[in-house]
């Protein structure tokens, strides 16, 4: 009955690691991409607004990505969308 147990909390705790792995990768990656938008989101070129449109959609899609994964809270999301919008 030990063998089963011990099995049986292996395989939670690998799914823990797991799920908590993905949410480090996704945060990880979020901060990437904040940090490499980050130049052309603060410093916009006027002459192409429908680049600079397409990359704020990109990044709106990004932020509820990773809403629906979890990484984020709706409040978070709610901070980083308004960040974006303004």
């Amino acid at each position: 009955m030990s063998l089963l147990r011990t099995a049986a909390r292996a395989s939670v705790a690998a799914r823990a690691v797991g799920r908590v792995q993905r949410r480090q990768q996704a945060a990880w990656a979020a901060q990437d991409a904040g940090h490499a938008a980050a130049a052309p989101v603060a410093s916009p070129s006027p002459a192409a607004p429908s680049g600079g449109s397409q990359a704020l959609i990109d990044q709106l899609a990004q932020l509820g990505q990773l809403r629906d994964a979890g990484v984020l809270t709706a409040e978070e999301f709610d901070a980083q969308k308004q960040r974006l919008l303004a």
